[in-house]
């Protein structure tokens, strides 16, 4: 009897104790499930809060327009030279042919299966207006929206960040159909890249186009003729954000290491890679400020679209005479509800951050990379500025044109007259137009050439190209 007892009690102690973890199991876990707990707080809720943020900013960096489809529509009537004359536009219209001649991108996984084989097969009229139309209603077309009418006419056209910073890879080479070679590790229709500079894009080109460039020519107080003369110098993968603030579209005299290397060239500048900003405080090739920063700059001032801005630095009437005359340092103070900027940059600004960044899309030598890594950061001195893994300095990353060896014109349309130091990771994703600010550079070549005589660093022939290797191998 005294066993049996004995067994009785531990078996009765065993299923308290059972109920008691059953009882505290179950209070943790729904301290943990609500909101404002300290699990929720700490760590599951910012997760959660950051896959919804970045998510939402995913769909604002592909497919909103800002409301500026009545800049580029309703302004500049782009959407008509879309159309052309024969389907009620102006012109010949652009054709699927001519809108990838100038660097526009389909996505891939937009289009029916059925239309990708019949445009595989060629049965599909690409020099037909009408198709593009056709691409447009599909949402098919990377960082462009048509808005069409119940009768089907196409009423405007908006754009988004994805139009010149997303493109697509090159899982199918031959739907270029002969109008382009695109950047190396992209194509013409394809699955999206986000982040990656579209380096085939001719911006200026594709508003040249617009039937009404009035608006831009009394901004800049000129003639039309002469706006459509700038807009097309600026050729492909460029864009001259600061036209618009500072009316200067040509720099007078480019120059490198001591020597003029260009008479009046165009002020527009590359466009950058949106991935590998994590980390890097000033953006823009002369630093203008925050990735939000710049995000509300562009969609208020060069998308058009409708929101407040505010930044006292362009009321500097000498440096930017147009922005300061025109009341761009603190636009209208818009009812909220109208306002369709602002409440989308924090999301925005998180999926830039969020965007991985690829891998080198070119082959490359590793041994030979493992000898430029000594000398990126031991004879070439490179990683006293571009310091890994972010390829910047932390902090403030700015230097004056003197410190690079180069004119200053560029530097001196931004606030603080500087350049800064590009984070220069993935840089086989844009290996198209050159390199540096404006593309003077053809090749990484030049690049280190530029820099050994700049820098004194007295690299052979051999080190050089070492070091070219392990740039091409830098990743983010």
């Amino acid at each position: 009897m005294p066993q049996v007892k004995s067994y009785a009690r531990i078996v009765i102690g065993t299923l308290i104790l059972l109920v008691l973890a059953i009882i505290f199991h179950s209070h943790w876990t729904r301290a943990a499930a609500t909101p404002g707990s300290e699990s929720s707080r700490g760590k599951s809720g910012a997760i959660q809060n950051a896959i919804v943020k970045v998510r939402e900013g995913e769909k604002i960096f592909r497919f909103d327009t800002f409301g500026d489809q009545e800049f580029w529509g309703g302004q500049l009537q782009l959407h008509k030279a879309i159309e052309g004359a024969a389907l009620g536009g102006v012109g010949p219209g652009v054709s699927p042919k001519t809108a990838l001649a100038v660097g526009l991108k389909v996505d891939l996984d937009a289009l029916p299966p059925s239309l990708v084989q019949q445009v595989a097969s060629g049965t599909v009229n690409l020099n037909d207006p009408a198709v593009t139309l056709a691409l447009l209603k599909l949402n098919a077309v990377v960082g462009v929206t048509g808005f069409f009418e119940p009768s089907g006419r196409l009423r405007s056209i908006g754009i988004q960040c994805a139009l010149c910073h997303s493109t697509v890879d090159n899982s199918h080479p031959e739907l270029c159909a002969g109008q382009i070679n695109p950047n190396p590790g992209t194509g013409c229709v394809g699955h999206r890249l986000d982040g990656w500079a579209n380096r085939d894009l001719n911006v200026g080109a594709i508003v040249a186009l617009a039937p009404n460039l009035k608006p831009v020519a009394d901004l800049l107080g000129t003639d039309q003729a002469t706006v459509r003369k700038v807009l097309n110098s600026w050729g492909p993968g460029k864009f001259d954000a600061e036209l618009l603030l500072d009316g200067k579209a040509f720099n007078p005299e480019q120059i490198t290491d001591g020597v003029v290397t260009g008479k009046n060239v165009p002020g527009a500048v590359l466009i950058p890679p949106a991935f590998g900003l994590a980390g890097v405080n000033l953006h823009t090739w002369s630093g203008w400020g925050s990735v939000p920063h710049w995000n509300a700059l562009v969609a208020n001032l060069e998308m058009h679209g409708k929101g407040r801005f505010f930044d006292p630095r362009l009321n500097n009437a000498s440096q930017f005479p147009i922005a300061a005359s025109h009341g761009f340092a603190d636009l209208p103070h818009i009812d909220p509800d109208s306002d369709l900027i602002t409440s989308k940059l924090a999301a925005l600004q998180l999926y830039q951050l969020s965007i991985p960044a690829p891998k080198p899309t070119v082959p490359f030598d590793k041994e030979a990379a493992e000898r430029g890594d000594e000398l990126f950061s031991g004879k070439a001195g490179c990683n006293n500025c571009h310091v890994e893994p972010l390829w910047t300095e932390p902090g403030w990353n700015m230097h004056t044109g003197e410190d690079v060896c180069v004119d200053t014109f560029q530097a001196d349309r931004a606030p603080d007259h500087r350049y800064r130091t590009s984070p220069i990771g993935a840089l086989s994703t844009h290996l198209k137009g050159g390199f540096y600010h404006d593309g003077r550079f053809a090749d990484l070549n030049a690049v280190v050439n530029h820099y050994d005589k700049c820098m004194n660093l007295g690299l052979t022939n051999v080190e050089k190209s070492d070091l070219i290797q392990y740039l091409i191998s830098l990743k983010f």
